[in-house]
């Protein structure tokens, strides 16, 4: 008979055996990467420069060398070995790491390697494929939710009352809370579409574009100014203002994304497209002196990297700059090889100087209306100019004849020259000299010609327009303009004797006046010279006559040496094409043309003539047409009022690339000074493979594959965050950080449906919105019960209703609303509101002052005050000062947000105006307070409410009664006021009562 002792016994084994047997295998993503990313991969992940002992446990190639986890057998497994050893020496994680494993983690170790030890990609690697939904007919989002709690024992909370739906959907989608009126007409219409159309209409709001734009500000790191201790103003409000039309006009994301990130490079690229890459251009600008050009132009190409990997992909990518990610699967050599699609812009470091960066000129105000108007101008003009000219064809060849009886014997006499000295030149067909090769900082040219016999009495110098000059123009300085420091003559004869000519007075077509005139070049001071330009890149043509003193009478032989000297200060200012020609009159002007090479092509059959002969009488004919004359003088000055239009603009820094490929190393230890090996633009391995579009991957491949079906990231990225905006924290609750080191998804399925949404449905972004803001998800009621609270106190199951303190920002457009006072002027440069004395100089050492504007700029939304980087707002101290990304906004409560609250200039004032305006629509008393009550939080209060309210107003009534000169002080602090029937005293009364009502938790909490 067997012993029952160990039959009982065995019994047990095997039940325990059967059990363990049952029990499913840990999910690798969910339950043990966490383990091995935290206590770990430090040691022994991806980094190989701080890897210990060769050993990897990231990958399962590393963790089943030599036996460091044998799949099935812990017994075997080296590293289980060292986990679970009493050793002091050899347990792992090692005692100085003061990292532990828990006995429920090693448990989920233990039962991992026992089922297989099976590895899975990292869960945000992976492509997004859209979930099967429950059955059923309930939102996807619903259905997906449900799912999840069914496994917690738990369901979605009751829905929300319908005065707490309408806030929530106000405050969520524009930003500011619903008016009285549109709350009243909610809660009387009981369609069963009644809350869609509701968010329909918040969608279609203006302000909607408003309220998105903020955070993509934090995100791009928008400011006005440039940042450190110079803190420069910056130009960059057009771009803000165009992430707000652009979220008003439901731009899809993809092309939100391409233009942000490519615009400048998509074919036919629109400036709007153009514009939209100051996205990029976002980032602080170091001024300091003594700061290396080249240090801070590399510490900007970082920048624009990082906050690309940070916005679109959830990476960071900043660890990488000095070595390989010790967690995620990225190297260096990823990071710089992402850092080379940005590497590329033609700036030096110094910062926002138009020389060296590219910008845009946008139209403010009736600019774009003006701007419009010339441009309808001169197409007009153009095209009076064609239909002319088409007519002047039609009788050119009586004109020939005609004007070939008129040509007189000529004044001038084109100079041929013999020799150039002092720059890269060739003679033209039609004589002028035409320089090439580097333009130096400063040049001396050198012309000598041979020259026929009988009297000089003068010599002429023509700047003409080439195609190689700049913008067309007549030199290749930057505006195109030249600087003639020095004419000189020299008469040297046939036996070589030399004879410097004494020119005493000078005439020009045009002179810059001060000391650029024509005199300029006569003098010995290289200072003064002769210039053009006219506030534009010079685009005509001009000439100077340099008069001798008394005329020269040339001998058989003889040559002339003229030298022009551009010795300015004024770099590389140097004429680019020039003719020279003498006269033997000693009245020759400019106003007498040249008629010397006209007069030998009229001699020519049309068919025997060149190009450039054929322009050149057509041109006269046309210059000697009044109608066309007269035309073409419209036209110039159009286009004079044109370019000084658009440089009276807002000039806004933009993207761009060279025309040389600047190539890109791996810098050490992320320092500008130590390149080590070169590389070329390329996205992580651990990512679908990029296409590129031509020889060099750029910008636009780079944002096609962010925004292409395959990539794993940024749909789940972005829908995390819009998550975010809405529910308080996001489905993931890094939205910095979906690497290794993120947290597993609660609701993974949920995720990947809306990100998949998002995706195929032309990445909709309202789309996706209206799906989140329509579920029952989102409408239950924000109610905690002692179970769930208990539970889930951080509300990531979902079973109830988001709420959260508001942002600084939202808190006060939602004061300024209430108050009735807020403007809903859209757009235009920042605006100063009130703020604390003082603010700007104690940061800027004095040199900036903060001068306050007036009127209605004191009560602009938020999202137009001036943001000095090195000071932000300080009414907005919850907020990012946005000198980096950022993504993960913070929530505060502290003593400082109430007292902001409760004593800023614009609480005060929006308490006043409130208080002013529940008296005009409600009365005094008890109706004013309900009135106040309901205007700040869209319900009525309840009876208790109101008697608090009451009470408060009789203290506050007591108070000034007693002290009425704090009535008047509280009645004109700010620089608003508005007429009222109310006495002093309780104008006032009412007014703090108000502010209390701005203050009170449910006003400053979305639920």
């Amino acid at each position: 008979m067997p012993c029952r002792i160990h039959t009982r016994g065995l019994a047990v084994l095997v039940t325990v055996a059967l059990a363990r047997a049952a029990e499913p295998a840990p999910d690798f993503n969910r339950e043990i990467r966490p383990i091995l990313s935290d206590r770990c991969f430090a040691c022994h992940g991806f980094d190989a420069k701080a890897r210990e002992a060769e050993l990897r446990l990231d990958t399962p190639e590393g963790a089943f060398k030599d036996k460091a986890i044998v799949p099935g057998n812990p017994d075997e497994s080296l590293a289980w070995q060292r986990i679970v050893s009493t050793d002091p020496d050899e347990v792992m994680p090692p005692a100085d790491s003061h990292l532990k494993l828990s006995a429920e983690e090693k448990a989920l170790l233990k039962r991992w390697i026992e089922s297989g030890a099976t590895y899975q990609p990292h869960w945000a690697f992976m492509r997004v494929e859209r979930p099967a939904l429950p059955p059923g007919d309930a939102h996807p989002i619903d259905a997906l939710v449900l799912k999840r709690l069914a496994k917690e024992g738990l369901e979605l909370a009751p829905e929300a009352t319908k005065e707490t739906l309408i806030r929530r959907l106000s405050l969520d989608l524009r930003g500011l809370p619903p008016s009285p009126q549109e709350t009243e007409a909610f809660l009387i219409d009981t369609a069963p579409e009644a809350y869609e159309r509701l968010v329909d209409r918040f969608l279609g709001d203006p302000a909607y574009g408003e309220r998105m734009a903020w955070p993509w500000l934090d995100a791009a790191r928008y400011a006005d100014s440039n940042g450190y201790q110079g803190d420069a103003d910056r130009t960059m409000w057009p771009w803000r203002d165009w992430v707000v039309s652009a979220f008003n006009r439901n731009l899809s994301f993809d092309q939100f994304t391409l233009w942000q990130i490519a615009g400048d490079l998509l074919p036919d690229a629109t400036p709007e497209q153009v514009l939209a890459t100051g996205f990029l251009r976002n980032y602080p600008i170091n001024g300091e002196g003594g700061r290396i050009p080249e240090e801070n132009r590399v510490d900007y190409v970082m920048d624009m990297a990082e906050t690309t990997g940070t916005v679109w992909m959830g990476l960071t990518m900043n660890c990488c700059r000095c070595h390989d990610h010790k967690y995620d699967p990225l190297t260096q050599r990823d990071y710089y090889s992402l850092y080379a699609f940005f590497n590329q812009t033609p700036v030096d470091g110094s910062g926002g100087d138009p020389q060296t960066a590219p910008v845009i000129a946008v139209p403010a105000g009736d600019q774009k209306a003006r701007e419009e108007q010339l441009v309808r101008q001169r197409s007009d003009l153009d095209q009076q100019l064609a239909e002319r000219a088409k007519q002047l064809e039609a009788d050119q060849a009586a004109w020939e004849v005609a004007r070939l009886a008129q040509i007189t014997p000529q004044i001038w006499q084109t100079l041929p020259p013999d020799k150039i000295s002092g720059a890269e030149a060739e003679m033209l067909e039609d004589r002028s000299i035409l320089t090439a090769g580097p333009n130096p900082v400063n040049a001396t040219y050198t012309v000598r010609a041979t020259l026929p016999e009988g009297p000089l009495a003068a010599i002429k110098l023509e700047a003409l327009r080439h195609p190689s000059m700049t913008q067309g123009g007549i030199a290749r300085s930057d505006s195109g303009n030249f600087v003639l420091t020095g004419f000189e003559a020299t008469l040297v004869t046939a036996q070589g004797e030399s004879q410097r000519l004494t020119i005493p007075r000078a005439e020009a077509t045009y002179e810059q006046g001060g000391v650029f005139r024509v005199s300029g070049a006569l003098d010995e001071d290289p200072a003064s010279g002769w210039a053009v330009f006219e506030g534009r890149p010079v685009d005509r043509d001009h000439a100077a006559v340099f008069h001798l003193a008394e005329p020269v009478e040339i001998a058989p032989g003889s040559s002339i040496e003229i030298t022009l000297r551009h010795d300015s200060p004024h770099a590389h200012h140097n004429l680019g094409r020039f003719r020279l020609a003498i006269s033997s009159e000693s009245s020759a002007t400019l106003a007498e043309p040249d008629q010397s090479a006209l007069l030998e092509v009229l001699k020519l059959p049309g068919a025997n003539r060149t190009a450039a002969q054929a322009k050149l009488v057509s041109e006269s004919h046309r210059a000697a047409d009044p109608e066309h004359s007269r035309l073409s003088r419209e036209r110039g000055d159009t286009e004079t009022q044109l370019v000084a239009l658009r440089k009276a603009m807002p000039q806004v820094m933009v993207m761009g690339d060279r025309e040389a490929l600047r190539p890109t190393h791996v810098l050490a230890v992320g320092s500008y000074d130590k390149p080590l090996e070169e590389v070329s633009a390329a996205t992580p391995p651990i990512l679908p493979p990029l296409v590129k579009s031509g020889g060099h991957a750029n910008r636009l491949d780079l944002a096609k594959w962010l925004v292409s079906r395959d990539h794993p990231l940024t749909a789940r990225v972005t829908v995390n965050r819009y998550w975010q905006e809405l529910f308080g924290i996001g489905l993931i609750k890094t939205p910095e950080d979906f690497g290794v080191q993120s947290e597993v998804p609660l609701h993974p399925e949920l995720l990947d449906w809306l990100a998949a949404e998002f995706m195929e449905s032309g990445w909709d972004t309202k789309q996706l919105l209206r799906a989140i803001v329509t579920s029952r998800v989102y409408r239950q009621s924000s109610r905690v019960t002692p179970k769930l609270l208990e539970k889930d106190p951080a509300n990531r199951l979902l079973a109830r209703g988001p709420r959260f303190r508001m942002p600084a920002w939202m808190l006060r457009d939602q004061a300024l609303a209430a108050g009735g006072i807020i403007v809903g002027q859209a757009g235009g440069p920042p605006v100063k509101p009130y703020s604390p004395e003082n603010l700007w100089p104690d940061a800027t050492f004095g040199k900036v002052q903060y001068v306050r504007d007036k009127g209605e700029a004191l009560h602009r939304r938020s999202l137009y005050t001036f943001w000095r980087r090195i000071s932000m707002p300080p009414m907005f101290f919850d907020n990012a000062k946005r000198e980096v990304c950022t993504v993960n906004p913070s929530r505060t409560n502290t003593p400082l947000h109430a007292l902001s609250t409760l004593n800023d200039v614009t609480y005060v004032e929006a308490a006043r105006f409130l208080a002013e305006r529940a008296a005009k629509e409600a009365g005094t008393g008890d109706a004013a307070l309900s009135r106040a009550f309901e205007i700040a939080l869209g319900r009525k209060p309840d009876p208790e409410e109101l008697a608090i309210l009451s009470e408060s107003l009789r203290q506050a009534k007591d108070h000034f009664s007693m002290d009425p000169q704090s009535a008047t002080d509280f009645l004109t602090n700010g620089d608003h006021s508005s007429a009222t029937s109310l006495e002093p005293v309780e104008r006032a009364a009412l007014a703090s009562v108000c502010l209390s009502i701005l203050n009170l938790d449910e006003t400053l909490t979305k639920e």
